[in-house]
């Protein structure tokens, strides 16, 4: 029987691009699929009364000295965003709006490069209308869904969800009702996919 992993991630997390760069090969070799679930990260955060990463200054440095290490590793393109701390509310509703319209593979590939190679600010639309074009992806339909207060309410509610499942922090990951935190948990996935 197939296995499937709960990917629960917002694209302001350089942790949720390195494993999302991983995930979908570790999938492959195990016969796996991905459950994407957007979320918002900040709004996460606030379930919890938890602080981000980016306030605790020596954390932070250890965090970004970290993301480089595993970019070199897994030989990916990696940059710290210039525009972070971003907005990702417009961009996590079109994650929505792609789950819904099976173009959640092409937005994620566009959305994640844009943010970590490429550095774009997704906080401003007129930058997601750019990212979206390049890629293919019907760019008048996305943005004009995210301002729909069904997709407002969903990835309000699928934020929600996430907090009542324990999630915390991202990329968070669940396979067969366990959960794994960080993008440096990956190898723990691949072994709970391959039991």
């Amino acid at each position: 029987m197939t296995k499937t992993v709960d990917f629960y991630y917002d694209y302001i997390s350089p942790a949720s691009y390195l494993a999302w760069t991983q995930l979908v090969d570790i999938c492959k070799r195990s016969n796996a699929t991905i459950n994407y679930k957007p979320m918002l990260l900040g709004g996460v955060f606030k379930a919890h009364a938890s602080n981000r990463p980016v306030m605790v200054p020596a954390k932070w440095e250890w965090m970004k000295a970290d993301f480089l290490r595993y970019a070199k590793y897994y030989g990916i393109p990696y940059q710290l965003n210039p525009h972070f701390i971003f907005s990702t509310i417009n961009a996590m509703r079109g994650a929505i709006w792609a789950l819904e319209n099976n173009e959640i593979e092409a937005y994620n590939q566009a959305m994640f490069t844009a943010a970590w190679a490429d550095g774009k600010d997704l906080s401003d639309k007129n930058v997601l209308t750019d990212i979206l074009d390049d890629a293919g992806i019907n760019s008048a339909a996305a943005l004009a869904a995210m301002d729909h207060p069904e997709l407002k309410s969903a990835l309000i509610q699928s934020t929600e969800e996430a907090v009542k499942l324990g999630i915390f922090g991202a990329p968070s990951m669940i396979v067969d009702g366990e959960m794994f935190f960080g993008q440096d948990r990956l190898i723990w996935v691949e072994r709970a996919l391959s039991k």
